[in-house]
């Protein structure tokens, strides 16, 4: 049964190319559509991106978005185009403070130094994601969110606008790539997005994925030859409590995973919502 999926992610070949998720973000998508399902993907417009070499186009009902995060009341805007030589429709989310100044190394700064603010960008991010529905017209089955980037969307979903009109039963599926330090964050940064701290976290930090873990549907991870994450992720309380949740796809390859093959799995998962 064909599904509508809008496919979260930070990166997309050849707009942002930093993780694995960038090729896995260009790839799957597309192979999805080719199985008939209706998928969108959005990504945060960064300045580095050209409008005018990739055709962004300006959509009228996307030039105001409105939406409240941290106890304040913003405004983004979005523009669509098309992943290269594909019919798989992109949105670039726009905001002069959180996307524009970023360089194209994304997630930390040219002194090697992860960026002190991710968490806050990133929660900003998931918002303004969930916040586009009612303009795009176009109600989801499946939120597929890639990454820690995007793992702050299962909880914001459930807190703020699971039932609305637009919002409906959107299941939400958390893809996992990594496991590194990226996925820690303050828990200002989840209080500053007003989702409830895992009780599984001690200390002053939060690590990303169990956040998500207790409001997804689904946890998906991508185990490779050389680096088994979902044994990482299972030593995590958070993770471990959610375990029945988590589907594991091993790839066949660290440097060219066989996306047909990938794709038809990461189908399944979905399907079996």
């Amino acid at each position: 049964m064909a599904k509508k999926i809008f496919y979260v992610t930070t990166e997309i070949i050849p707009f942002a190319d930093v993780t694995s998720i960038a090729e896995f973000s260009t790839n799957v998508p597309f192979l999805l559509q080719e199985k008939g399902h209706d998928i969108r993907t959005i990504i945060p417009k960064y300045g580095f991106v050209s409008e005018r070499k990739y055709i962004l186009r300006e959509v009228i009902r996307l030039r105001e978005i409105p939406f409240d995060f941290g106890g304040e009341a913003l405004v983004v805007s979005a523009k669509s185009a098309f992943i290269p030589k594909t019919r798989v429709q992109i949105y670039f989310l726009e905001d002069d403070q959180w996307f524009k100044p970023l360089t194209n190394l994304l997630y930390k700064s040219k002194n090697g130094r992860t960026l002190s603010d991710n968490g806050e960008r990133y929660g900003f991010f998931g918002k303004a994601v969930l916040a586009t529905l009612p303009h795009l017209f176009w109600t989801p089955d499946i939120f597929v969110c890639n990454g820690w980037q995007a793992a702050f969307i299962p909880g914001l979903y459930k807190e703020f606008y699971e039932g609305k009109e637009f919002y409906k039963k959107i299941k939400t599926v958390m893809a996992i790539h990594d496991f590194n330090e990226y996925a820690i964050m303050n828990k200002s940064d989840i209080e500053l997005a007003e989702i409830d701290i895992p009780k599984s976290s001690k200390g002053d930090t939060v690590n990303l994925y169990e956040l998500g873990a207790q409001y997804a549907d689904k946890i998906v991870v991508f185990d490779r030859p050389s680096d088994k994450i979902s044994e990482k992720l299972l030593k995590l309380p958070g993770i471990k409590a959610h375990k029945k949740k988590i589907k594991i796809i091993n790839l066949k390859s660290d440097e060219s995973p066989d996306y047909y093959a990938v794709s038809d799995k990461f189908e399944q998962a979905l399907l079996k919502l």
